[in-house]
């Protein structure tokens, strides 16, 4: 039996990536239905909202699904109390230290996982109490580690450091991919970019469009005085780079930032000022498919390069 969907009740080893502005509760239940688990992204949501989410979710699957909980965000403790309020089973934290919450979380019988760059938060995770780790490697999209150290290295020297179920996460949107992480040592996957371009994924479709014209090196890890983040090179990226040209202070980066700056890019379609959050990985991605039709996709594919490796099962 594999770890991961032994820990969360699913049918197969993927996790859907909770995006800020891509992942409501439409595309959540999607992933959920289709065997994975989906996360809605609390992290671009107002307390309010975010209860709205999860009760429409409860309502369009009855599979398990999650909420991923950016820790620097503001309404931290009123989020936390409305995800015990609607009985939500299993949250991801990121973006803080896992102590603050990992036990109070688990206190109220809710599987907690947290995303980590490195083996030293890893490690420091696991001793949180936390029931499995998300290694993010550099190629991901949005906030991303300040060490710069890929997923293909990040693995195994994760697994070398914890004993707790491992998830890797950036630049996995394909069954291959899948494999390749599993064979390092991941136990399931995490993915964001390949879900941010389906049907049910909440970013604009203009955003969607931009993911599917990305190519290799179209985008770039920046802004890591502030919260590190991959964005697509667009007039925003390059104004940040000519502010850079500069030596800018870190109240001059945050003045350009401004705020909902990521809201207008992936969630109103601004590609020009917008912050373009996306992986590496959207230089594979050509089409716009629906969750189920990406899941079956992935599936199929590890499926049949695990036989010809005669490797892996779950």
């Amino acid at each position: 039996m594999n770890k991961i969907t032994q820990l969360f009740n699913i049918k197969y080893p993927i996790i859907q990536g909770g995006m800020i502005w891509n992942s409501g509760y439409k595309l959540a239940s999607a992933v959920s239905n289709a065997g994975g688990l989906g996360l809605i992204g609390a992290g671009s949501m107002y307390p309010d909202v975010l209860r709205e989410h999860i009760q429409k979710c409860k309502k369009a699957t009855d599979k398990p699904f999650g909420v991923n909980v950016p820790m620097l965000y503001p309404n931290i403790e009123e989020i936390i109390q409305i995800i015990i309020e609607e009985d939500v089973k299993i949250v991801f934290t990121s973006a803080g230290n896992p102590k603050t919450w990992t036990g109070h979380l688990k206190d109220k019988g809710i599987t907690v996982v947290h995303v980590v760059s490195s083996s030293k938060f890893a490690i420091k995770a696991q001793e949180a109490g936390v029931d499995a780790v998300v290694a993010e490697g550099f190629e991901a999209g949005g906030h991303n580690g300040r060490e710069e150290t890929t997923t293909f290295t990040l693995i195994p020297m994760v697994r070398e450091n914890i004993t707790i179920p491992l998830i890797a996460a950036g630049g996995i949107a394909t069954g291959n991919g899948m494999l390749a992480a599993m064979i390092l040592g991941a136990d399931g996957v995490q993915m964001g970019s390949r879900f941010a371009a389906s049907f049910e994924s909440s970013a604009h479709e203009g955003f969607k469009q931009a993911i599917l014209d990305v190519k290799e090196g179209d985008t770039q890890l920046t802004l890591k005085e502030l919260a590190p983040v991959r964005l697509i090179k667009n007039k925003f990226y390059n104004d940040v780079q000519d502010l850079y040209s500069q030596c800018p202070s870190r109240e001059d980066l945050e003045n350009l930032l401004g705020k909902r700056r990521a809201k207008r890019g992936m969630f109103e379609g601004d590609l020009v000022e917008g912050e373009l959050e996306i992986g590496q990985i959207a230089g594979l991605i050509h089409e716009i498919k629906s969750v189920q039709e990406i899941v079956d996709q992935i599936i199929s594919e590890f499926e049949v390069s695990r036989t010809k490796s005669g490797n892996l099962e779950f």
